[in-house]
């Protein structure tokens, strides 16, 4: 057996191909693309700020209105391969109007870099975020952070942070709220995917970017959410991160989303009034 019981490549890829696992993704893709146009052209937005040295390491600011407003920064996902920033101005459209200023940050693609590469990279957006996001009308002290698929995975590597060792922060919990949708948090079966020629794991970067096996006790809230309709492999790995995440005394919240597929769970973000926004505003201490 390769996996859990998987025997072949086929049976791994039939889980986790999830352009596969819809009759068209390109319809999605539109989504996205289109979306995130509408995002740039009507709300007010600081493009392309540059959080690293190298050209990748860039992030799009949409301001809420007034000072000190919440923040939340999203991580985009594409199996750490493909996609960017900005197919994902999108996310900005409901939590703009909720108060809630939106970060959506990029980084360079494998196999350019490895994942230990984008993982670091995400952390250092972070650390930009909580030392500069008040420059941009952002309140410091109440950012939360998300992200979808890969970025999914990102987001719950940056909890596993040591801020303070590693980024001279004040606390080992900076980060207000997590968002984790459709996440990918046990490598192992993507080694035995299509993706391993992209992404290329080893067996170092499996156990050092698996943070279902590195749970630390964590102030930050989680929601672990996911569509409904996604090949189960993506319920069961966030069904093991939720159980291994409150094993450690953490606090989160289980919420599949009926009806929704791989590429619709995170339309939520578009609509002040989803389950997404509405988590992340009272998790932010919105109140609307």
């Amino acid at each position: 057996m390769l996996y859990r019981g998987f025997a072949t490549q086929a049976e791994i890829d039939a889980q986790y191909d999830v352009e596969q696992s819809v009759p068209d993704f390109g319809i999605y893709a539109r989504h996205y693309t289109e979306e995130s146009r509408l995002a740039r052209h009507r709300l007010r937005c600081e493009l392309d700020l540059r959080y690293g040295p190298t050209r990748a390491e860039t992030l799009d600011v949409f301001p809420a209105e007034g000072r000190n407003a919440p923040v939340f920064m999203f991580i985009h996902g594409g199996y750490w391969r493909m996609l960017s920033s900005k197919e994902f101005s999108c996310v900005a459209l409901g939590l703009v109007a909720l108060g809630i200023t939106t970060v959506v940050v990029n980084y360079e693609l494998a196999p350019k870099v490895s994942v230990d590469e984008i993982t670091r990279q995400m952390r250092a957006a972070v650390a930009w975020v909580l030392r500069r996001i008040e420059r941009h009308g952002g309140d410091p002290s109440k950012i939360a952070v998300g992200g979808h698929s890969a970025g999914a995975h990102l987001t719950a590597m940056c909890l596993q942070t040591p801020w303070r060792e590693d980024y001279g922060l004040a606390n080992d919990d900076p980060i207000a709220a997590a968002v984790l949708v459709s996440g990918l948090y046990d490598l192992e079966p993507l080694r035995f995917s299509k993706m391993q020629p992209m992404i290329q794991l080893d067996d170092g970067v499996i156990r050092r970017q698996s943070p279902m096996y590195s749970v630390r006790p964590c102030k930050t809230p989680a929601l672990i959410t996911w569509g409904g309709d996604e090949p189960d492999e993506f319920r069961r790995q966030s069904d093991e991160f939720n159980t291994a995440w409150t094993a450690a005394s953490n606090r989160s919240k289980r919420a599949p989303i009926a009806g929704a597929n791989h590429f619709t769970a995170i339309y939520g973000f578009e609509d002040p009034k989803s389950m997404l926004c509405q988590w992340i505003a009272q998790a932010l201490g919105v109140r609307r």
